[in-house]
């Protein structure tokens, strides 16, 4: 290749070029910059030291967010039980949508296009169709007067459900039946076919269900409004303080939880690569 040649393509390789062969990756950091900035503001915020309560500007630096994060009245005790309704939805979610999902993939029985279908209802469903029809579910049963934790707890289980069906039964899709079969051609029952091999495989995916259960738990304001009572959750209390102006706790609470799911997630792609160099 002569010397002409190379100076003519290099030359063509200008911006415009290099911006062509890198289009996806510019892309993709740009939407990473678009969903971490909040992020650092509500990290920022957490420091700040607002002049007046309905300051939403950075006016001063302060330690103090984090040593009194209970200040603000009610803000731990909506947290606990958050946390509480949170752990709860995602057990009962995770255990019977897993159970759920198996029944579906490993089994054929009359019914089982339809329960497909209906799986998806919850999720296509609007929040506040899902809620006040679950609201008015609780009061035909005459639990009217005792809405509070408990119908809650119901309503949460109810609609992470689908999330973790639809979770689980891709990963049991994408799961090699082969492997089962040579556990069992190797002497190895029922029991020990699912515990040693099927149940490992699947489990990336149950923690996934799992996390995103206790997420959309967490978070959820509409169906929990509607069917509270009484109760206050952490996302009730960040609500009615925004009426008030939020206070700069709430921003640690949000820091923290979002350091423990960074937290969560580093540790499970450290295992991961563990058990990838083993």
């Amino acid at each position: 290749m002569s010397a002409a040649t190379v100076t003519a393509r290099r030359a063509g390789r200008g911006p415009g070029r290099w911006l062509a062969d890198h289009l996806v990756l510019v892309l993709g950091l740009l939407v990473l910059v678009y969903m971490t900035v909040p992020v650092l503001v509500v990290m920022l915020m957490s420091f700040n030291d607002p002049a007046s309560r309905n300051s939403y500007s950075f006016d001063g630096f302060t330690l103090a967010n984090w040593t009194d994060v209970c200040g603000p009245f009610q803000l731990c005790e909506s947290l606990v039980t958050s946390l509480q309704i949170g752990l709860l939805a995602t057990l009962g979610a995770t255990l019977l949508g897993t159970l759920m999902a198996f029944a579906m993939v490993r089994h054929r029985f009359r019914g089982r296009s339809a329960a497909n279908l209906l799986i998806f209802l919850p999720m296509a469903t609007p929040e506040v169709v899902m809620g006040s029809s679950l609201l008015a579910l609780f009061v035909n049963v005459g639990v009217a007067g005792l809405l509070g934790f408990w119908t809650i707890l119901v309503a949460h289980v109810l609609f992470c459900l689908s999330f973790v069906v639809v979770t689980v039964k891709a990963r049991l899709a994408g799961l090699d039946p082969r492997l089962e079969q040579a556990a069992m051609d190797l002497y190895a029952n029922e029991w020990q076919t699912f515990w040693r091999i099927s149940f490992p495989l699947v489990f990336p995916g149950i923690l996934g269900a799992a996390l995103l259960s206790f997420s959309l738990s967490f978070d959820d304001f509409i169906i929990t409004n509607l069917n509270a009572g009484q109760e206050v959750t952490f996302p009730m209390l960040v609500w009615g303080a925004a009426q008030r102006g939020i206070p700069p706790q709430i921003n640690v609470v949000g820091t923290i939880m979002f350091l423990v799911a960074m937290a969560v997630v580093l540790a499970g792609e450290l295992a991961s690569r563990r058990r990838a160099g083993r």
